[in-house]
């Protein structure tokens, strides 16, 4: 089987080795003739970013690229960005990297056409609708981790550098026209990091399932990435040039961030608040907490995840998945709680109160009160 296609679902997608060549291509399908590539420090100077820049500039697109990104962006990320973008005369963004460029570069395309502050677009309600959706500038998204699955997200994750906060700012327009998924892109990319980001790919999967929403078409789609990532990972952390792996984990990354429109929970609950105050890689931060998340939700999620383990071919229903999990963090050299991971003197209220604040909680087959809420964090120390 030939593992190279295109698809339109949920947007236009060039998926397969080899395909950053197209990035001109997907930049005219798009509209963009002066685009601005967006991606973080640690990528500006790799191979992978000057060569995507060289097919660019070949093909008289310029060579723009913004990279004051943070591991967790923030306002004055994309204070910058927008400067940049709108003194370059920029007309469209290249979001390239993993969850934090992705992030930033839809971020900016989105924030440059409009007069209302960042804040006044987070995901409450129908705030969206105060965007002018005609102003947002269109974007290619190119992935150079397999977790996040930012390229087909209608939402970016940034912080509140004043409060500590993680926030959601959502609109329709923020999913990219275009997304080119090259798999030999993450080639580069170190074992610690194949772990974290499969394991964020994982957790969508795993939430988005267990969420009480009615979403048929994402519940099928969480399965079907869950047994990518419990097939593909293990190889892709074994041999980070196995492209196969690294190609199926696009695939579930991409997944996950699509079946999330059913709803995320307690994990990424935890995970926001924790990520924002102590600065945790998002994805490792999500594979800690998941083993008491699962056990917290037990009574709700039991038969659900019974079903789940007869597809993957895990023995002993919802306690074979537990104990699955707990092998795969092991395998992937995963922390075992907050504390290992060098969270100490964790302030337990603070985090908790942040949890209950967050969108994903919302999804939660067990309701989150600030009770049990605490107990869970403290289980994950």
């Amino acid at each position: 089987m030939s593992i190279t296609a295109n698809w339109s679902y949920p947007t236009a997608i060039r998926f397969g080795a080899g395909r950053i060549s197209e990035i001109a291509d997907a930049c005219a399908s798009a509209g963009i003739t002066k685009p601005l590539l967006i991606t973080d420090r640690g990528l500006a100077g790799m191979d992978i970013t000057t060569k995507t820049l060289d097919l660019i500039e070949e093909a008289g697109l310029g060579r723009a690229m913004f990279s004051d990104v943070d591991p967790n962006p923030n306002e004055k990320n994309a204070e910058a960005g927008v400067r940049a973008f709108k003194e370059g005369g920029h007309d469209g963004v290249i979001a390239f990297g993993g969850g934090s460029g992705l992030d930033l570069g839809k971020l900016v395309a989105f924030l440059a056409g409009q007069t209302r502050p960042l804040w006044d677009f987070e995901d409450i309600g129908d705030w969206w609708t105060r965007a002018d959706a005609d102003a947002i500038a269109p974007i290619v998204a190119v992935p150079t981790t397999a977790g996040t699955g930012s390229e087909v997200g209608r939402a970016s994750v940034i912080t509140n550098s004043e409060t500590e906060e993680k926030k959601i700012i959502f609109h329709p327009k923020f999913l990219p026209t275009v997304v080119i998924c090259d798999p030999e892109l993450t080639v580069g990319m170190p074992q610690f990091i194949t772990a974290g980001t499969g394991l964020d790919a994982f957790a969508h999967c795993v939430e988005a399932y267990c969420s009480p929403h009615y979403h048929p078409m994402s519940q099928g789609m969480a399965l079907e990435g869950m047994r990518l990532v419990k097939e593909y990972l293990p190889r892709a952390y074994a041999d980070g040039t196995d492209i196969e792996a690294r190609a199926h984990m696009m695939s579930a990354a991409a997944m996950g961030a699509t079946a999330f429109q059913k709803g995320l929970g307690a994990i990424h609950a935890l995970s926001h608040p924790i990520g924002a105050i102590y600065h945790t890689h998002h994805g490792t931060t999500n594979a800690v907490c998941m083993p008491a998340v699962l056990q917290f939700n037990k009574p709700e999620i039991r038969g659900k995840l019974a079903r789940a383990a007869n597809y993957l071919s895990i023995q002993r229903g919802y306690e074979g998945f537990c104990a699955y999990v707990d092998e795969l963090n092991a395998s992937l050299g995963i922390p075992k709680t907050l504390t290992e991971m060098g969270i100490e003197n964790i302030d337990v209220d603070r985090v908790v109160a942040g949890a209950l604040r967050d969108p994903s909680t919302g999804g939660n087959p067990v309701k989150m009160t600030e009770a049990n809420t605490k107990s869970l964090l403290l289980a994950c120390l």
